[in-house]
């Protein structure tokens, strides 16, 4: 009883800030109870319904199926709602409750983090999204013209334009590995990067989740590898954090960013950067405060103005996901992936281009037909079935990604089923 209290006054209010509506309490008592009842006797059907109350914390649309999630998560009524009520306080008299009331929860925030992420407070900056936390560290670090940094075609566009940026201002040389993708075997993909590492390489830049397909990487591994040999270790957690079920402190990296409006579904434009508290002083802050060596996280928060209300409302996506907690989250997400995948792989001319391996997977993959390009199933699937997803073409993949989520029923994916059948048969 004392578990499912805290959660519900968590969801109503923050830092003094009443959040309060009865519709608000209404649903977390209703959640707190399908939780309690499923741990006291799980089965199926009672999972079946928790995962509908979930559905109904959120307020997507009836009319469109979205799977999607893997751009930008749609967040629960309750986060939505927190950043209402912000909103509407800093309004009052922006100057005065922005900076000086609201933003005194900031510290509250980064310890939710920090304990997401199994670190300390003290390593964790908040701010927009994966690339300003990943630009802060590709700018920040000092680099000399020859130096080499590893990183791969598969990684995040913005990223690689950031290190072809400081290939041409600075003369660093970027040594790239060409994966060979889908992998089930986890050492031949770390074997892809070590390849390339030599007495010159200075950085590893490692993509945890690609975007593109879905593929897992061994990031503990390669991690390992890089501290053996004092190579610094930079990992784009973008897809992969509150979405795999893991700890950043077991990576023992040097660097992690993720967004939180990704998985978190935590308002948009919301960020965090994670850095090794041994790196805080040898890194460079993208915008600078009155001391730019100093040992102190928050150097890397000096923003200007910026969306205070988004920012303290993370606390009560932070609250959400811990209501589901972060092993059922990661069951269920691997549970919808797989529920489509397996059956659509076995339709005539289905390509599932993602592994299936625990490991090396989670919600995100992407799927081809032959004789169809991407945007074919794309088109067909909206215009047909009402299912959002995004066609991707790249380094000769050509299909949809699909990203469900954990207000994602079966029933959805069933659609999206009937959909690809419908294209092998055309």
């Amino acid at each position: 009883m004392t578990s499912r209290r805290k959660f519900i006054q968590n969801l109503t209010a923050s830092g003094g800030l009443l959040l309060s509506a009865s519709a608000i309490a209404s649903r977390a008592e209703t959640l707190s109870s399908a939780i309690d009842q499923i741990k006291k006797s799980p089965n199926p059907e009672k999972e079946d319904v928790f995962w509908k109350q979930i559905q109904l914390a959120y307020t997507v649309s009836p009319n469109l199926i979205n799977l999607n999630n893997g751009g930008v998560s749609p967040q629960p009524d309750v986060v939505q709602e927190a950043v209402k009520k912000y909103t509407s306080f800093s309004n009052e008299t922006p100057s005065y409750y922005m900076w000086r009331v609201l933003d005194k929860d900031r510290e509250a925030v980064r310890t939710g983090l920090a304990d997401l992420a199994g670190t300390s407070p003290e390593t964790i900056a908040i701010n927009r999204n994966t690339t300003e936390a990943l630009d802060t560290v590709i700018f920040g670090l000092d680099l000399e013209k020859g130096d080499e940094v590893v990183l791969s075609h598969f990684d995040y566009p913005n990223m690689m334009s950031a290190w072809k940026q400081r290939e041409m201002r600075d003369g660093i040389k970027l040594k790239w590995v060409d994966l060979k993708l889908p992998e089930s075997n986890k050492q031949k993909i770390i074997e892809q990067y070590l390849d390339l590492v030599s007495s010159k390489t200075k950085v590893l830049h490692i993509t945890h989740l690609i975007n593109w397909i879905g593929q897992v990487v061994p990031v503990k591994e390669l991690c390992e590898e890089a501290n053996k040999r004092g190579i610094i270790t930079i990992v784009d957690g973008a897809h992969t954090f509150a979405h795999l079920n893991f700890s950043v402190a077991d990576f023992n990296c040097d660097y992690f960013g993720t967004s939180l409006h990704k998985w978190l579904c935590a308002p948009f434009g919301t960020g965090m950067l994670y850095m090794n508290e041994k790196r805080i002083t040898k890194t460079w802050p993208l915008t600078p405060d009155h001391d730019p060596k100093r040992n102190d996280i928050r150097k890397f928060e000096n923003l200007g103005t910026r969306s205070i209300p988004a920012e303290i409302a993370i606390g009560s996506a932070i609250d959400f996901h811990n209501m589901i907690g972060s092993d059922r989250k990661a069951e269920r997400l691997y549970f919808l992936k797989n529920y489509w995948a397996s059956q659509a792989q076995e339709m005539p001319g289905v390509t599932i281009n993602t592994p299936s391996e625990p490991e090396l997977s989670g919600a995100l993959a992407h799927v081809s037909i032959e004789g169809k390009t991407g945007r074919d199933i794309e088109r067909h699937l909206l215009s047909k079935y009402r299912i959002h997803c995004v066609a991707i073409e790249y380094r000769g993949f050509d299909g949809v990604r699909i990203t469900p989520n954990v207000y994602t029923v079966q029933s959805d994916l069933d659609k999206l089923l009937q959909g690809l059948s419908d294209l092998t048969k055309a």
